[in-house]
């Protein structure tokens, strides 16, 4: 009997050091930050044309990524609701993503706000560094983007 407990002993020892060498890092403890910035606004032939720049700081390869954002006018209304599309994020990259709002001025957008991720996934599946770990800036003095 002492033999048995001793085996069922070492076997959950030697289940749980393999289990703690694959087990993925917590999400607490992945570090860095998704950055976007609002780099520029430029009236185009069929609307506003906005450039974003997303760079990965985190330790998770994404390979999709999009976020929902509000148009608010000059008025502090909401406009629209869109989904940016950010694709594929590296580690350590920076993608420079443009995105149409047809019919739209870039004069007559004041604020441009991330409700948050639609997705945010890599290989291993979902993640929250889209949402637990983002910093917001924008280059253009006209549009708040926050």
């Amino acid at each position: 009997m002492i033999a048995a407990r001793h085996s069922i002993r070492a076997a959950c020892a030697a289940l749980a050091a393999t289990l703690a060498l694959t087990a993925p890092v917590p999400l607490a403890a992945q570090t860095g930050t998704i950055e976007l910035e609002l780099n520029t606004a430029n009236d185009a032939e069929t609307g506003c044309r906005l450039t974003y720049v997303a760079t990965n700081n985190t330790s998770v390869a994404l390979e999709r990524s999009s976020y929902e954002v509000a148009v608010y006018n000059n008025d502090g209304i909401v406009q629209r609701l869109l989904v940016l599309e950010f694709g594929w994020l590296p580690v350590g990259k920076t993608r420079v993503v443009q995105f149409d709002l047809p019919e739209q001025s870039c004069t007559d957008i004041s604020r441009i706000s991330v409700n948050g991720p639609v997705e945010c996934a890599s290989s291993e599946g979902e993640q929250t560094v889209c949402r637990d770990n983002q910093i917001l800036s924008s280059r253009v003095p006209t549009i708040q983007f926050n």
